[in-house]
């Protein structure tokens, strides 16, 4: 996850704090990551583990009998340590994109340099002038009136319309290292559609402009040797779906972590019944 500068980390997820002066936004992904169930974990979190396990079984077996608490530790850390590692490698491909779309240096590293080129193809296939054609990248949208904020990472114009009009795209970068590159989760709409309909985004000084009337949107799933661009239906209907989502994030984060157990001494008398 990029670190966008309003964007600050909370126990309660990540929020954004409006230079406006106003409430805290809960961010985009926040509300997914809290109300929206990522099915897919659990078996690719089983799947890492059992493969660790069998791939160093006799060390394993071998350490049980004399540090057992530690194995157990280890073990359950490998889908989390997996699940950092990738993050980590999304975000340091997210910065070198933003600065590849700006012309800006950034850092050239192996395992980020694949990713990169196959964004560059992509500009290529699609004949993309990165001074034309680019409306913005890694730019905060709010809106403020349903109280949620989230950073796009690519607003660009591409000629998908009728006789090749060019047509406004919000495009969601994803990166991935296992998955196909036409592969993508229900919840990536979602996202999408959060963003497309804010009512404004921050400019660099921190003034707010209108929302870009958005045409469409998709993800562009980088990989090491491929890239696909698949359209998404980030509609109006997308979008009401997603208000039901952060209605219930915003209830779950302000419920209570503990409640008070009902012993008989509390309860009422028959009595008094």
């Amino acid at each position: 996850m990029t670190n966008p500068r309003h964007a600050r980390d909370t126990e309660r997820g990540r929020y954004y704090s409006d230079p406006a002066g106003g409430p805290d936004l809960v961010s985009v992904t926040n509300v997914l990551d809290t109300a929206v169930a990522k099915k897919a974990l659990i078996p690719w979190a089983v799947k890492l583990t059992v493969e660790h396990v069998l791939a160093n079984l006799p060390s394993i077996t071998r350490r049980l009998a004399t540090n057992r608490t530690a194995v157990v530790k280890e073990i359950k850390a490998v889908h989390r340590n997996a699940k950092d590692r990738a993050a980590d490698l999304g975000d340091r491909i997210h910065s070198a994109a933003e600065a590849r779309v700006l012309g800006a240096p950034f850092p050239q590293e192996l395992d980020v340099a694949p990713y990169i080129t196959q964004l560059e193809l992509w500009f290529d296939a699609w004949g993309i002038d990165l001074d034309e054609d680019i409306e913005a990248t890694e730019i905060t949208c709010v809106h403020r009136r349903l109280g949620y904020a989230g950073t796009a990472d690519l607003m660009v114009w591409l000629p998908t319309g009728p006789g090749r009009r060019r047509e406004l795209w919000l495009i969601d970068y994803k990166t991935s290292a296992t998955r196909r590159a036409t592969s993508v989760y229900p919840e990536n709409t979602l996202q999408l559609a959060a963003l497309r309909y804010c009512e404004a985004v921050l400019l660099p000084d921190d003034t707010d402009a209108p929302m870009p009337r958005i045409e469409r949107t998709g993800v562009l799933n980088l990989r090491a040797a491929s890239y696909a661009l698949v359209p998404m239906p980030a509609g109006r209907d997308a979008h009401r779906a997603f208000r039901g989502a952060l209605e219930a994030a915003r209830w779950l984060h302000a419920a209570p972590t503990t409640y008070t157990a009902l012993s008989p001494s509390t309860a009422p008398s028959r009595k008094a019944a």
